[in-house]
């Protein structure tokens, strides 16, 4: 059997999310009629919308569901150019659903740099908007995400958001990697919008949501129906919904999270004592417990994943593609890596199937593999 260490591209469903599903597909009604059935089917979405928006600090009301992590993005950062934003800045470590969707909003788009840590440069922050209110530039849609898919760093994102928001100007939230891995506090962040995935906590996929600051607004992308309060039409995916709240309802528990940082942390430990040549990105910040990336120069990344993959791992080398392509990491780019470290990155993202003895297994066959092909890697 496989072992599957990659959660932070999708993480296998829970059982809870798995009943929680199967009892609303063997239901029946529309979540807006107004007959019996069809209110069991609102109170299926209305539980699920109030278990997720109360993990997040958020109301109830505020939080609008969608498809997925990428729509929800792509909802926030058009609202944010409907809100009357005339220029964006993004990070450089974004995830395509927010990078690529920034550049297509018809505004101008800037990159806003990151640390060698993987961390947004707040020194940047604060001189870029120092020069946006001496040239009257206002307001701004700025976007940054709560943690990084491909390192876990975690980024500073509420301090960020009280810089911009005292300046006046708006905030998206990619938070999609951090909800069921870590507190996520939407009133703390002082986003307008914030994404989130059903996914990446043992949901199923196909399903997420947008926070909604009670100030925002969310101009709907889809026409049709008038379904959450007229900002997302379209019949809700009640399946999804139900499953994605009872995920909720158990991710990230401290017992939980405890045990999977223990685990990374001590798979981190024996891997760099058996390749001390290899390099963890991120190891300087704060980082989700789950994930762990690191470089091995000369191992280039897809054959890493092969190799593992023939050895009975699931790891990947960074971002989930469409493509199912390994690429060269512009997240490591962007944290000043070289070109044989962004090229040979592998991340390992743990969760809540992981085990001590997928890790002790793991380190083996890496390790083995490793001294494999050293003498043909640059050390």
């Amino acid at each position: 059997m496989t072992v599957y260490l990659d959660h932070n591209a999708t993480a296998p469903v829970r059982p809870e999310a798995r009943d929680a599903v199967m009892a609303a597909l063997q239901a029946v009604g529309n979540p807006s009629s107004v007959h019996g059935p069809g209110r069991t089917a609102r109170a299926r979405v209305e539980a699920a919308r109030t278990v997720i928006a109360k993990k997040i600090c958020a109301r109830a009301e505020d939080l609008v569901f969608t498809s997925g992590g990428t729509e929800a993005n792509n909802l926030g950062l058009k609202a944010g150019i409907a809100a009357g934003a005339k220029r964006v800045i993004v990070s450089t470590i974004e995830h395509d659903a927010v990078g690529a969707a920034a550049q297509a909003l018809g505004v101008p788009c800037e990159v806003w740099p990151v640390l060698s840590t993987g961390q947004a440069d707040l020194d940047w922050l604060k001189e870029r908007l120092q020069r946006a209110e001496t040239e009257g530039e206002t307001p701004i849609l700025f976007a940054l995400m709560a943690a990084n898919n491909e390192t876990g760093v975690i980024q500073p994102y509420s301090q960020a958001g009280r810089m911009i928001r005292e300046a006046g100007h708006l905030y998206h939230i990619d938070a999609v990697q951090m909800l069921g891995k870590a507190g996520f506090d939407f009133a703390g962040s002082f986003a307008h919008f914030a994404a989130f995935s059903s996914h990446k906590l043992g949901g199923p996929q196909g399903v997420g949501a947008l926070a909604v600051a009670c100030e925002a607004g969310v101009e709907a992308q889809l026409i049709g129906g008038g379904q959450e309060k007229n900002r997302r039409a379209g019949t809700e995916n009640v399946a999804g919904i139900a499953g994605f709240g009872a995920a909720v309802s158990v991710a990230g528990g401290q017992e939980e999270l405890s045990q999977i940082k223990s685990l990374r942390d001590d798979l981190q430990a024996r891997l760099k004592a058996g390749a001390p040549q290899i390099t963890i990105w991120g190891e300087a910040a704060e980082r989700l417990d789950n994930t762990l990336c690191l470089s091995a120069p000369g191992w280039a990344s897809e054959i890493q994943v092969i190799a593992l993959d023939l050895n009975g791992f699931a790891v990947s080398a960074g971002s989930a593609c469409s493509s199912g392509k390994v690429r060269k990491s512009k997240v490591l780019e962007a944290m000043g890596a070289a070109t044989g470290d962004a090229e040979s990155a592998l991340r390992i993202s743990l969760g809540w199937t992981t085990t001590r003895d997928d890790i002790e297994a793991f380190a083996n066959a890496w390790l083995n593999e490793y001294d494999r092909v050293r003498p043909r890697a640059a050390v």
